[in-house]
């Protein structure tokens, strides 16, 4: 069912028609060098005059004072440039270039989440020593989840032990990427000078003595490498061929195959999700970029390019919403900033439609109208007005009070919801208290509005203690909310240890009863209800279904049952931790015809719930981190002991050029502090990352201590 256009009016001119517009995101494992390549392109793109660094802490999109600091980027940054082919079936067409810089690090994996959820394409940056990294898998697997087609860029190939087709080889067999060169490097190491465009069959070769990488010569191939540069270029052609006709006869014909002919396969191969071309380069050396832009505008799709975004209508139907200025707007909130000099910035992906400045849009999850007093496209922490967005932009609007992150704007009477990103459940969590009553009030709206910037930080209050308890992806991000807290809200607080965010669940099927009876006097209470409780597979979520039949419980009863139950789901019976992975059946209960309320049922359930997880030999799940430790090979003994000793699973160990790589499955209770002591094992040369993979049952002897040190209480 698609989108009609009923549009009073055309739309004003665009200055970018939407085959000139690309929108685009770049992401990567940390440090493989995203944030230099951004700034690269910027420079090049005529946005910034000073090439910013990232361990100088001048990166444009690095904005944040904790990102300069650190010199890791901790939310996405978008940023507009503009960029005019060299090479290409486009040769000389200007184009619009939206790109959002994301987190490499995976604690702000949900930064990369909501961006890639609303972008047409991708730049997967790998590093050339490391080749394919743990949170690289990560980001790719994120791509293929949203159907994101992208091209990878292969940087630092001026390090030591930089290897251009050991790193293409890692996207092959760790990503099961049809990757294939569509350059080739000259020279590595200190050595790198230039590159070999496969389609051309030129070479660029860059000026040693211009540091900008400004001025090259576009040359023959040098002789060296032409055998090697002809190789490639036929599996190139080999693999393109799958995707173009006209290339496949003309290769099988024994045809000279044109330059542009193998680009259009290239983009068509790409767009298909099915091909990744690669590039290499250095972005610190200034080397390779100017390529990648190309390789941006010619291989990676506009947003006409790309199939009709689905969204849902209240019912349920399909919609398919196309990018069309003429049609009615429809947009998708992905990210909320808190500005300190307009307020609430909302970023938004347009995707049918325009947006004037001044419109009204209706919120389709509150039923409510937003007045949109300004529009902004966004150049990382700097903003430029504009009176008008257009299909397939991405711009930041300002006056919508009542949004959150996923929220569908549209047109008012427009029966649309389109997809909204999916974000992970926080793993870890701790106390903060403020220290004045001054602090209290400062303290909640600094966390309401850090909640609302991001969905995978959670604030919540410890019914017991009455303690506020803030939780999130990792210790990192909550050092990270903390420093923010304290810096942009001026808020006194201390803050507890971090605490694991443990789940229950069950494990053998039972049943319960719940009533709730009681008599005052006059009017009474009176619910009753029986369930079955079942257990699921590990990370099925819940399910609560309604079996009762012959009005067993009034009809308007049933939905209140249902509630309490999944209140009762929230405080466990070890811990009093969250429920997950089971099922429940509501099958029988009474009622009173006088005496029974929403209140009595709702009871009912909880007590039903209690009374069945008891029985129903109930477990303590803790989180399962993914750890990747790269370390010189001298040091491997040490570490993978030291995972052992921290319960952990060694699940591989790979050997690399310069050091091995280990991968272990290890609980998140034995990492708190984990990063002091990889250091020490390793003389400060290891490094590692880890991400949450799954909840697994409590060892008894840890339960045990778990027992005996928690201050959460059971229901």
């Amino acid at each position: 069912m698609p989108v009609n256009s009923t549009a009073s009016a055309k739309s004003l001119k665009r200055q970018f028609s939407l085959k000139q517009t690309r929108n685009i995101g770049i992401a990567a494992h940390i440090d493989a060098g995203k944030t230099t390549t951004t700034e690269r392109i910027l420079y090049y793109a005529g946005v910034v005059h000073k090439m910013g660094e990232v361990h100088e802490g001048s990166a444009v999109t690095d904005w944040m004072a904790q990102e300069r600091e650190r010199g890791i980027t901790i939310t996405s940054a978008a940023i507009s440039c503009r960029w005019t082919n060299q090479t290409g079936p486009t040769a000389g067409v200007a184009n619009q270039i939206n790109i959002i810089d994301t987190p490499g690090h995976v604690d702000f994996t949900a930064e990369v989440e909501r961006s890639l959820r609303v972008l047409d394409g991708a730049i997967g940056v790998f590093c050339a020593v490391a080749g394919v990294q743990p949170q690289s898998e990560t980001v790719w697997r994120q791509m293929t989840k949203y159907h994101v087609p992208r091209i990878a860029f292969v940087n630092k190939m001026d390090r030591i032990g930089a290897d251009y087709f050991a790193a293409i080889g890692s996207i092959r067999e760790r990503l099961g990427a049809n990757a294939h060169p569509i350059f080739l490097p000259i020279g590595k190491e200190d050595d790198f000078t230039g590159l070999i465009d496969l389609a051309a069959m030129q070479a660029r070769i860059y000026d040693t003595s211009d540091a900008s990488g400004m001025s090259f010569k576009t040359v023959e191939i040098p002789s060296d490498y032409i055998h090697q540069s002809r190789e490639y270029r036929d599996k190139l052609i080999e693999a393109l061929a799958d995707f173009d006709d006209e290339l496949a006869d003309q290769y099988l014909e024994g045809k000279e195959i044109l330059a542009d002919t193998i680009r259009i396969a290239i983009r068509k191969a790409t767009i298909s999700l099915d091909f990744c071309g690669v590039i290499p380069g250095s972005a610190f050396k200034n080397k390779g970029v100017q390529d990648l832009l190309d390789c941006v505008v010619n291989f990676l799709p506009s947003p006409i390019d790309l199939p009709p975004m689905k969204g849902q209508t209240e019912k349920g139907c399909e919609v398919k919403v196309s990018a069309d200025d003429d049609a009615k707007f429809a947009g998708l909130a992905f990210k909320l900033m808190n500005d300190g000099y307009v307020g609430k910035l909302v970023f938004m992906r347009v995707y049918s439609g325009t947006l004037s400045k001044g419109s009204a849009l209706y919120n389709i999850r509150t039923g409510k109208t937003e007045r949109i007093s300004r529009l902004l496209i966004m150049k990382a922490n700097s903003r430029e007005d504009i009176d008008i967005a257009y299909s397939g932009d991405i711009c930041a609007i300002v006056g919508a009070r009542n949004v959150v992150t996923g929220d569908t704007l549209c047109e008012k009477g427009l029966d649309l919801r389109l997809e909204p990103p999916t974000f992970p459940e926080p793993v870890i969590s701790m106390s903060i208290e403020p220290k004045t009553s001054a602090d209290q009030e400062k303290m909640t709206t600094g966390l309401q509005c850090l909640s609302e910037e991001d969905p995978t930080f959670v604030v919540s209050a410890d019914e017991e203690t009455g303690q506020t308890i803030i939780a999130g992806m990792g210790e990192l991000h909550l050092e990270i909310i903390k420093d923010r807290l304290f810096r942009e809200f001026k808020v006194e607080a201390e803050a507890g240890r971090p605490q694991i965010a443990y789940r229950e669940t069950v494990s053998a099927n039972s049943e319960g009863e719940g009533s709730f009876i009681r008599q005052t006097g006059g009017s009474g209470q009176y619910g009753r209800a029986c369930i079955k409780l079942e257990p699921l597979l590990r990370g099925k979520g819940i399910e609560i279904v309604d079996k009762t039949v012959g009005g067993v419980i009034p009809k308007e009863f049933i939905e209140p049952t249902l509630d309490g139950i999944r209140e009762a789901a929230n405080n466990g019976s070890i811990c009093g931790y969250p429920v997950v992975d089971f099922k429940v059946t509501l099958f029988d209960g009474s009622f009173h015809e006088v005496d029974s309320s929403e209140m009595s049922f709702k009871m009912a359930g909880i007590y039903a719930f209690r009374d069945a997880m008891e029985k129903a030999s109930p477990l303590l799940l803790e989180p399962m981190m993914a750890v990747d430790v790269e370390t010189p090979e001298e040091y491997q003994g040490d570490i993978m002991g030291d995972l052992n000793r921290r319960r952990g699973q060694i699940r591989n160990v790979t050997s690399k050029t310069a050091f091995v790589s280990i991968a272990a499955l290890v609980p998140l209770q034995e990492m708190f502090g984990y990063a002091t002591i990889v250091r020490s094992l390793s003389k400060g040369r290891a490094s590692y990352c880890m991400e949450p993979e799954c909840f697994e049952p409590v060892p008894q002897n840890v339960l045990n201590t778990i027992l005996e040190t928690s201050t959460r209480g059971r229901y």
